[in-house]
């Protein structure tokens, strides 16, 4: 069972910002019709569709053998109904065009499926998986955990051990595609944040952009969970859209659909949340509102609104 992330607190995000700002000076509802920007009913714009991106380089280690020239990778519809999956797979509501669901699970027959994945931060029951020195550790040989979620922080501080850990990531990738999924969502892109001034914001885009050629050449789209903040570093990431929890509450929604043309997918956990996303963006980003635990119909947790 994937663990959700959740938004952080207001803090951790005003020092995230802080961090970034750091980090980058010392570096160079459901849309039937069409919009009236001429996007056909899918939320494409006439040759958006679909892009096919180069080879990438060869990795030192690569994971697997990708296939041999690369497939079309197709971005997700622009305003189209979303449900978001993560913490278990139903059958998806009327209306919905793209589902988010866990690397585990199998994607929704005929939807565009995002593949949820936990890719810089070990999750409690797999920490023990990794080898020791890929576990982020403090000067006093203490591995660095995010104690809100209680995982273990992966170590992309040097770029041997960015490359090791992207090898592992991009097996599940590799997972992702096999099933079927048409893109994946690399979770915790932010965690350099959490890390105790140990990693930084140009590790963290050199780690993504590994996992997002890729995720290219096995013909997937890669979005951008959360983070703001990096959203205008797409020439660095290789980043194709957004996944952004709580950019409605956190008046953040603006950033991520002018950094990505409004192929954002937004989850709000509250009523607040979701009407703010909608007064702002409800014709031009794929909303939906979920309780916490992005539980499943079964739970008394469940819940799921679009307007």
């Amino acid at each position: 069972m994937p663990v959700k992330r959740g938004a952080r607190a207001g803090v951790l995000r005003a020092a995230a910002a802080l961090i970034v700002l750091a980090a980058l000076a010392s570096c160079t509802a459901d849309s039937d019709g069409k919009t009236p920007d001429g996007r056909a009913p899918d939320g494409t714009a006439p040759d958006e569709s679909t892009h096919t991106k180069p080879s990438p380089k060869p990795s030192p280690k690569p994971s697997t053998s990708p296939s041999t020239s690369p497939k079309a990778v197709r971005l997700p519809p622009v305003h189209a109904g979303f449900d978001y999956q993560i913490g278990g797979s139903y059958p998806p509501p009327a209306g919905v065009r793209i589902v988010a669901r866990d690397r585990e699970a199998e994607p929704a027959p005929g939807l565009y499926n995002i593949c949820y994945v936990n890719a810089f931060q070990a999750q409690p029951d797999e920490r023990d998986d990794w080898p020791a020195d890929l576990l982020l550790r403090d000067k006093k040989g203490r591995v660095v955990v995010d104690g809100d979620w209680d995982e273990a922080l992966l170590d992309i501080g040097t770029p041997a051990k960015r490359q090791r850990v992207a090898d592992r990531i991009n097996e599940w990738i590799d997972g992702c595609a096999d099933r079927g999924y048409d893109a994946v969502e690399p979770d915790n892109f932010d965690s350099f944040t959490r890390s105790r001034g140990l990693l930084s914001a140009d590790d963290a885009t050199a780690f993504i952009k590994l996992l997002s050629d890729h995720a290219h050449a096995r013909g997937l789209a890669i979005g951008q969970k959360n983070t703001v903040e990096l959203a205008g570093q797409r020439d660095r990431t290789g980043l194709d859209f957004a996944v952004a929890e709580e950019c409605g509450e956190y008046d953040e929604c603006g950033e991520y659909a002018e950094a990505f043309d409004d192929r954002v997918v937004v989850v709000e956990y509250t009523d607040n949340g979701l009407r703010k996303a909608r007064s702002g963006f409800g014709d031009r980003l794929s909303i939906v509102r979920r309780d916490v635990l992005v539980s499943t119909p079964d739970s008394a947790d469940y819940v799921r609104k679009t307007r």
